[in-house]
């Protein structure tokens, strides 16, 4: 028997009220094929629907899925089923399931399907039970199955982020595009660089060292190259002119 999802409860209605702003450049922009006829205008349907599930930073040939493109293409699927195929797809798995805990997981594809930040920590830890419970492809049906994601974007509209823009703030929120991936676990099993190589000082290797040693150092090099011309020209070594 599955369990029930957690009840939550909302912390903002931005998100749940119809909003009246004017349109304009940072408003998003509503891609649907109810209102494409071209092939143009679907491949950039296909395009905006990449862009919201991958972001920018994974929007790489490989991990196109020509079969789901072809299928909405010729009408065969519907935008959401295409979103379901891109969740599921293993290149989302590879880049987004398998390298954050199911926490973060809960965070991402909530701001990618949804179009918004989770409410609270409550509401990430009822869909992290999901996801727990049902897996991976449980957790992403019952995502697209809400009824919030059938009333903001039903069957034919590719997710945006809702109510970015809001009249009585100067400036937005930050578009989830531009957030990171991965969670700050993660971050911190990455390999750190190597540590840059600081120049030779000389002046402070000779303040640093034993009073001893570097006239040592430096009696022992000038034996070796005056050694070592010597011998070149006593003939005991080929000279750089010939042999």
């Amino acid at each position: 028997m599955a369990i029930p999802l957690l009840d939550y409860a909302p912390s903002s209605q931005n998100q749940r009220v119809a909003g009246f702003e004017k349109p304009g450049e940072e408003q998003p922009r509503i891609y649907s094929p109810e209102f494409m006829t071209g092939s143009k205008e679907i491949n950039e349907l296909i395009w905006a629907a990449y862009y919201q599930i991958f972001h920018e930073q994974q929007m790489l040939a490989s991990n196109r899925q020509l079969a789901l493109e072809s299928k909405l293409q010729a009408r065969q699927i519907t935008v959401r089923d295409f979103i379901r195929g891109l969740l599921l797809s293993d290149s989302f798995r590879r880049l987004n399931y398998e390298c954050n805990n199911n926490y973060r997981f809960v965070e991402l594809c909530i701001q990618r399907v949804l179009g918004r930040n989770v409410y609270s920590e409550r509401e990430k830890l009822a869909w992290s039970i999901v996801l727990a419970t049902k897996g991976l492809q449980g957790f992403v049906d019952d995502l697209l199955n809400t009824e919030e994601y059938l009333d903001n974007f039903g069957e034919y509209v590719v997710p945006f982020q809702r109510r970015r823009i809001l009249p009585q703030r100067s400036r937005g929120e930050l578009p989830f595009a531009r957030t990171a991936r991965y969670g700050t676990d993660y971050r911190d099993k990455l390999p750190t660089p190597l540590r840059v190589r600081k120049p030779f000082n000389l002046r402070k290797f000779m303040a640093g060292s034993n009073g001893a040693v570097v006239p040592w150092l430096f009696a022992t090099a000038i034996v070796l190259i005056v050694g070592f011309y010597v011998s070149t020209y006593l003939g005991i070594l080929p000279t750089l002119g010939g042999y």
